[in-house]
């Protein structure tokens, strides 16, 4: 049965080094939730703490209302699946998932049953005599899925578990865990630093830097909504510019550095005259007439089928790249050329120039 877990005020150093302050969250029963940041963050460090791997200085991590601090890691009742898949090369497809059973001391009927079902459920039946060397890495990487669900735990740990395949393979088997995931309904806990699997697969994404949680919030929030520069620097591809606040009310007017004026809704106040960082991704750019936007001259470009992607000298210290759908591309300019562009006011955020969080309305981080 799948549990919810609850994480409250824990810490983690070693020695003198504190690598997690205090840390909280709540994950709900039967959620694919992925722990989302930079190398060194702490992500797979809070993994190995509700596994047991790792010790917690301060702090409690419970399964429903169960503080599991304590408890030894054989006897906390998850399965995990690692980088490395860490299947047993000397067993074929169906000893690997047999061997955890075997450990729970059940019948051999019940035993067979068991792997059966799961190797249907990951599509792997017709390998379940091969040994790990006459698999695939997305074969492999289903044994090792297979084997950790196989013994029913109550919590899916999954450490980094498609960064050993190739790109196409990653996309294939993103598409497996989710689908699995949500067929088996167990409370699912995903590490990753790969910004696209973690938007794909989720239910809730948290993302982390230097042992702090930013924002919790589902895959498409985190996007659409980033809290602070830092989530919305990691998540995608944004380009900041700065702009003074020059009306504030039920619309606030901010003018870029670049002269363009922009009309917003849903921010918090402000005062007339304040300095503001303004968030946009290339695909926020609109091309439109020349009274309307900003000029910019045309550095390069790049044509990726469905997209085509300018880098534009808008007068800053920097080349902004802007990305253009070909399907509602009128023309495609070329480098040299002089384009005109705005922004799309609902979709661009405000962030606090000194805290560098959020002034848009309703945005929360996780507490």
């Amino acid at each position: 049965m799948a549990v919810s877990i609850h994480i409250k005020n824990v810490m983690k150093k070693y020695d003198d080094n504190v690598v997690i302050p205090n840390l909280s969250l709540d994950i709900a029963k039967g959620e694919l939730f992925t722990l989302l940041g930079p190398s060194g963050c702490g992500k797979t460090t809070l993994l190995r703490m509700i596994a047991g791997f790792n010790t917690i200085e301060k702090g409690t991590i419970a399964f429903d209302e169960k503080i599991i601090n304590d408890i030894p890691v054989h006897q906390r009742n998850f399965g995990m699946v690692f980088q490395s898949y860490a299947i047993f090369p000397n067993m074929t497809v169906y000893g690997n998932i047999e061997y955890g059973l075997k450990n729970k001391h059940l019948s051999k009927e019940e035993i067979k049953k068991r792997v059966f079902e799961i190797m249907d459920t990951v599509q792997i039946t017709p390998y379940k005599d091969r040994y790990p060397d006459k698999l695939s890495g997305g074969q492999q990487q289903r044994v090792a899925l297979a084997r950790a669900i196989a013994v029913r735990p109550q919590v899916l740990l999954m450490d980094e578990p498609l960064s050993n395949l190739d790109a196409k393979l990653r996309l294939e088997m993103r598409n497996v865990i989710r689908d699995i995931q949500k067929r088996v309904g167990i409370t699912t806990v995903y590490v990753t630093h790969d910004q696209e699997e973690a938007l794909a697969i989720s239910d809730r994404i948290a993302i982390m830097n230097n042992g702090e949680i930013y924002q919790v919030e589902v895959p498409e929030k985190i996007y659409l909504r980033p809290y602070n520069t830092f989530v919305a620097n990691f998540i995608g591809h944004s380009h900041c510019f700065q702009a003074t606040v020059t009306e504030s009310g039920e619309m606030t007017v901010i003018k870029l550095e670049t002269g363009l004026t922009v009309i917003l809704k849903n921010v918090k106040p402000l005062a007339v005259g304040e300095v503001v960082l303004v968030y946009v991704r290339p695909e926020e750019f609109v091309l439109c007439d020349e009274p309307q936007g900003m000029p910019g001259i045309i550095k390069s470009r790049q044509f990726l089928g469905k997209f085509i992607n300018y880098f534009v000298d808008f007068g800053t210290k920097n080349l902004t790249e802007v990305s253009v759908n070909t399907n509602s591309a009128n023309m495609i300019f070329s480098p040299g050329e002089k384009i005109w562009m705005r922004v799309d006011s609902e979709r661009v955020n405000l962030f606090a120039k000194d805290s560098e969080t959020t002034l848009m309305e309703g945005v929360q981080s996780h507490v």
